[in-house]
This record gives structure tokens, sequence and C-alpha cells, in this order.
């Protein structure tokens, strides 16, 4: 089976004047396509770096990250957008609504900018989808919390994206609302076939998925699908 996602002796560090710190050392994992994994860790063990580094946002230091079949370091600024474009979905725990739009135009903005046709139906679709058919036409500061993650989630899956990644989906909601939106990613993700790969500090939620990777310090050190603890 071709991996949607292979990271391979991944490492990252950043440059503080004459100081560096690295906050992501020798890496390696890989992901099949329409599983679901979870990467856990405590504060500044590398979580969000991982995460932005295998969806291309952010360049590795060494090593490498395959994404649906392209090699990351091999591709200029403007070919990791295409790829984030053409593969790629986005939950963030801040939501990222462009507020002088409707939720039904936050979802059809990606359809638009990839110069997709009759983007309407689809984007309407998704909303009714997350339970918002009746607000469609609200605008985000119009929304409550759980109403906007709902739209960043339509938004999300508006490309048929082959990897959905999610940084804290629940992070900025309260528990109830936050077990809402977690079953419906789960849902869609599920009825949509996409790869779901999750940062969450939420241990039942990450108990939620097929896999749990372990961060600690920049390293790797659990991996649930082979149950092997890589600590010293």
């Amino acid at each position: 089976m071709n991996q949607i996602l292979a990271v391979q002796n991944l490492s990252k560090t950043y440059q503080s004047g004459e100081k560096s710190l690295t906050v992501l050392s020798d890496i390696n994992f890989e992901i099949n396509p329409g599983s679901s994994c979870a990467i856990i860790g405590p504060s500044g063990s590398g979580k969000t770096t991982l995460l932005g580094l295998c969806a291309g946002l952010d360049e590795a230091g060494t090593g490498s990250v395959t994404l649906d079949g392209k090699q990351l370091e091999k591709l200029s600024e403007d070919e990791r957008a295409a790829v984030r474009n053409a593969s790629v979905g986005f939950i963030f725990q801040s939501f990222n609504l462009l507020p002088t739009l409707t939720a039904l135009e936050n979802v059809m903005v990606p359809l638009e900018l990839l110069g997709k046709k009759h983007v309407k139906p689809i984007a309407i679709d998704l909303l009714q989808k997350v339970g918002l058919g009746d607000r469609m036409d609200h605008y985000a500061s119009q929304l409550s919390g759980g109403e906007q993650q709902r739209v960043s989630i339509a938004r999300a899956f508006a490309n048929q994206p082959k990897i959905l990644f999610a940084d804290e989906p629940t992070g900025n909601l309260d528990q109830e609302t936050g077990e809402t939106i977690e079953a419906l990613i789960f849902n869609l993700n599920k009825e949509l076939g996409t790869t779901l790969v999750l940062v969450t500090h939420d241990h039942d939620l990450a108990k939620r998925t097929d896999r749990i990777l372990q961060l600690k310090g920049g390293k790797l050190i659990k991996d649930s699908a082979n149950l092997t603890s890589q600590e010293a």
C-alpha cells in the first residue's frame, strides 16, 4: 500500500542569534490512506511543528516528508502550495474564518481558488452535513464558537482532501460542544474516506484514532501502531 504520508529522519532546528533550538529530532513514521492518527505530547514537545512540516507549511531542517507521493523538500513554495490545495484540508483551533464572508462563502472560497465550477451546491451540501443548513447566510461574528468550527470543518472537506490535518480542533470549545465537533470530524472523515492526522492534548480524543504518536522533547518516544517505546 502506498502511504499518504511518509516522514523519514525528520529534524527541525531554529536559530536565534548564536543559539540554536532543536524542536524535532530524527522523527520516522508512515501513515496509510484512510487511517486516523493522533499526535500527543506536552506543550513544547514539537506537535504543531511536526504537523506544519507534514502539511508542507514549513520546511524541514533535515530529513524528508513525502505527502501524497510528493517529496516536499524538493518542491518550491508554490509547488508545495499546489500540493496542499489539491490534497490537504486543515482545521485549526482558532477557526480562521474570513469575518467579512458568510458561512456559505467561507466554504466556497477554497473551491473557487481551485477554479472549480458550480461550487455553491457543494458548499451547501457540506454545511447541511455539519448541521448548519439554516445558518449559511450568517457571518462568522453571528455564529457561536461551535458553529464557527462546524463551518471550518465543512471548508476543510470542501476540496475533497486526501488527508486532513487538525490542530487542537476542540481546544477553544466547551466539553459538550467539543464532543459534538469530534463526532462530526470522525463521521465525515469515515464517510469521505479521508486520512486524519490530529494534534491534541485530549487523551480521550486521541484514543478514538487508529494510532497515537507520542512526542517528548522533540522525539517520537512511542508509536501505538507497533506498541514499542523508544524511551530510554
